[in-house]
């Protein structure tokens, strides 16, 4: 069946007693049980019912449904942003004396998370270069935890060998984690490149237009402890879940996700190549014939390259200019809403890095991050040269 079949036509788990053919919003807390050993068995995971909805309530849980349909995933979990889902999938594989191995090439948050959150806990990183394979076996020991990446970073827009990576992963009995988020997990098969635990944040595509915060972790069952760990311990003592209402909103986006994304990518596909005529103006974007992890991305993800590519002016002072110089696309934050948005991730997303830390993860002052929304592209394409000039 087409995954934009099986993103609207998922079943409801049960049958709503006025006929819904959508999943109603169960804006509750607590659920009424018959007997004693029916709240017992959902208590203590005896079988998959709401008891609590801070660990699992059925609008939340359609959503969940909906993505392992469509991603052929064991568990999927729903947290309230990308950074909850990514905070929870680090948790189920660390502890105070671990490691993780994974790029210099990472978001912001991602990386002040795991270089200093997590180490005051007693878990160390070790940043490397992924595409150097000899590297990333010569950074794993007997305490590392995981192998983490994004599959196309954000913004340096770097794509490293996933199956090499598994390969490495699984030859030292380690999960290679990875954020998927750049290309939806319809586009291509995560576990198939060998990925053990996917993460995202389904506040970029999924939601459909920005209309609200989320996060996923997609288990493939390759390592059990995870799915262990989240449903009987994460999910009761941290208490991210994502509400009802941001599921409901959700899984309403992940009906048109197919249709938004090829949109979304033909726009940036040609507002790339369009870019590439203008003078002073120096783009970047997988989708390019010309670019260097063209063909790597096309072997791991498909045609559609996604609807993020950056551009480099002069210096910091021409990218303030330029983002002032703005009439239609938006100064804004996030990726993949329906309208166009630019960031100088420079002085936002990493402004509070030092200048030396910015230099080691390749984030330049003369970058600016385009996501490309679904407005007309010449509308889009004449907004950046007139605020280029």
């Amino acid at each position: 069946m087409d995954k934009s079949t099986i993103a609207i036509d998922t079943k409801l788990p049960r049958q709503d007693a006025y006929g819904s053919i959508a999943m109603p919003v169960y804006h509750t807390a607590a659920y009424e049980f018959e007997t004693a050993k029916d709240m017992a068995d959902a208590f203590c995971g005896r079988v998959l019912a709401p008891d609590y909805s801070r660990v699992m309530n059925p609008t939340v849980m359609h959503f969940e449904d909906q993505v392992k349909a469509l991603t052929g995933a064991d568990n999927v979990f729903a947290f309230c942003s990308g950074m909850a889902a990514i905070t929870n999938a680090f948790l189920t594989v660390i502890e105070s004396g671990k490691n993780i191995v994974t790029s210099r090439h990472l978001f912001g948050n991602t990386v002040a998370l795991i270089t200093k959150t997590f180490a005051r806990f007693g878990v160390e990183t070790r940043q490397v270069d992924l595409l150097d394979l000899d590297a990333v076996r010569k950074s794993i020991d007997k305490n590392t935890a995981c192998i983490y990446l994004e599959i196309v970073t954000n913004p340096q827009l770097e794509v490293a060998d996933i199956p090499a990576l598994a390969k490495i992963a699984h030859e030292n009995g380690i999960p290679l984690i990875a954020d998927t988020t750049v290309i939806p997990f319809t586009q291509f098969s995560a576990k198939a490149l060998g990925v053990d635990i996917e993460v995202l944040s389904s506040t970029k595509y999924i939601s459909g237009g920005a209309t609200s915060l989320g996060g996923l972790v997609i288990d493939y069952g390759t390592f059990p402890e995870v799915n262990k760990r989240i449903r009987f311990e994460l999910l009761f003592n941290i208490g991210s879940y994502m509400s009802p209402h941001a599921a409901y909103m959700q899984s309403l986006g992940l009906e048109t996700l197919e249709a938004r994304y090829k949109m979304q990518s033909d726009n940036a596909l040609e507002l790339a190549r369009k870019l590439q005529t203008v003078k002073g103006i120096r783009v970047n974007y997988i989708g390019l014939e010309d670019n260097s992890f063209h063909a790597l991305a096309q072997r791991q993800f498909g045609k559609m390259a996604g609807a993020m590519l950056t551009i480099d002016l002069a210096d910091q002072e021409a990218c303030f200019r330029f983002i002032d110089n703005l009439k239609l696309i938006r100064r804004a934050t996030n990726l993949f809403d329906n309208k166009t948005l630019a960031i100088h991730p420079y002085s936002t997303i990493f402004g509070n890095f030092t200048d030396d830390e910015k230099r080691e993860m390749d984030v330049k002052d003369t970058t600016i991050r385009i996501s490309v929304g679904l407005e007309n592209v010449d509308d889009i394409f004449e907004d950046i040269v007139q605020a280029a000039n």
